[in-house]
């Protein structure tokens, strides 16, 4: 799917995603990322959503978000307990979602200025 949103031009805007990828401005992603207004991390190695432990969550929680949106490809897939809970200790939200829900919601809460963070698995 396409978007077409063109309001704020100094964040990253996811500008679409399918089957395998996901384009966060000009770059095409065709693995596991986190994006951020000002960041895109590709190198980040990160097991499958329910593999997810809290010692993976470390670049995540670097970046001292307010809220996490977990996009976890076309079907959504939900993370342990000890996951949810590593952010609910520190006051984080954290909402799991499939890929094409957490790439709106992150459009959406990036142009309101929020310090959001998409982890979004594009397989």
């Amino acid at each position: 799917m396409k978007f077409t949103l063109d309001a704020r031009s100094d964040v990253n805007l996811i500008r679409g995603y399918g089957a395998g990828e996901v384009r966060v401005g000009q770059h095409i992603v065709k693995a596991p990322c986190i994006v951020t207004a000002d960041a895109l991390i590709t190198d980040w190695s990160a097991p499958e959503p329910t593999m997810l432990t809290p010692a993976d969550l470390d670049p995540i929680l670097q970046l001292r978000p307010e809220v996490v949106l977990l996009g976890t490809g076309p079907t959504q897939r939900f993370p342990s307990a000890s996951v949810r809970a590593a952010f609910a200790s520190r006051r984080i939200g954290f909402e799991t979602m499939d890929l094409g829900a957490a790439c709106r919601t992150y459009n959406i809460l990036v142009q309101e200025e929020r310090r959001v963070v998409a982890v979004l698995y594009v397989t």
